[in-house]
């Protein structure tokens, strides 16, 4: 089976103040399909960086960057807009709910790229939310609930549209142990689900998310190696 993600010589950098900072020179890495991959490195290291350019929110200053098959560095704007669409589902430190909208609205939002009619979407939507145990607070908007319970929503508005891969940028920053726990639980399942499993990526600096992955790898001297 090929892998999930297979970069060549690829480079790339972020912007501050002071200049450009490298995050990748000329690195070659491959990730895994399915199960879950964390991916770990100093702040600052540019890990947030390196998922934007694995969801086709970036683009890379060279090399090649071909993620489930789709060479990404091949593709215009509206493709990688189309990529997004289809193959990716996106998991924040912040939440990113629309206060303005319920769980449910929330959800259905996330599936509103894929045209699905009305009742499909709802439908949808409550399944995920079902299986992040938040289906009985659907109609609550995110400001009426814990922030352990914003995230799994998070989660639930990611997994709907069952994208094959699933990037989480932090997600339990933000959360106690506990509530932290019961989201990783959340993602770990979405990894390793027998009927739609999928491959997860999450960048952590918790030594205790790193440890429940199937794979790790890390950002040391602007390349990918094994964590």
């Amino acid at each position: 089976m090929s892998p999930a993600v297979c970069a060549e010589s690829l480079s790339a950098s972020y912007r501050e103040a002071a200049g450009p900072v490298a995050v990748l020179r000329a690195a070659t890495f491959t990730v895994a399909r399915g199960g879950l991959t964390a991916l770990t490195g100093p702040s600052g290291s540019g890990k947030t960086t390196l998922l934007s350019l694995l969801g086709g929110l970036d683009r890379p200053e060279s090399g090649r960057l071909v993620v489930n098959g789709i060479d990404l560095t091949a593709l215009d704007r509206a493709g990688l807009s189309a990529f997004r669409r289809v193959h990716v589902g996106f998991v924040f430190q912040g939440f990113n709910l629309l206060p303005t909208l319920t769980v449910r609205e929330n959800t259905v939002a996330g599936l509103e790229p894929l045209g699905l009619r009305r009742l499909e979407a709802r439908a949808r939507a409550d399944e995920a939310l079902d299986r992040v145990g938040l289906l009985d607070k659907a109609h609550r908007f995110p400001h009426e609930l814990s922030g352990g319970e914003q995230q799994r929503a998070a989660v639930a508005r990611a997994c709907a549209k069952n994208p094959p891969l699933l990037l989480a940028d932090e997600p339990t920053g933000n959360l106690d142990e506990e509530a932290g726990a019961r989201v990783m639980d959340l993602i770990a399942a979405a990894a390793h689900d027998g009927a739609a499993p999928r491959t997860v990526i999450v960048v952590t600096h918790d030594p205790a998310v790193a440890a429940r992955a199937d794979h790790v790898l890390a950002l040391r001297d602007h390349r990918v190696v094994p964590g």
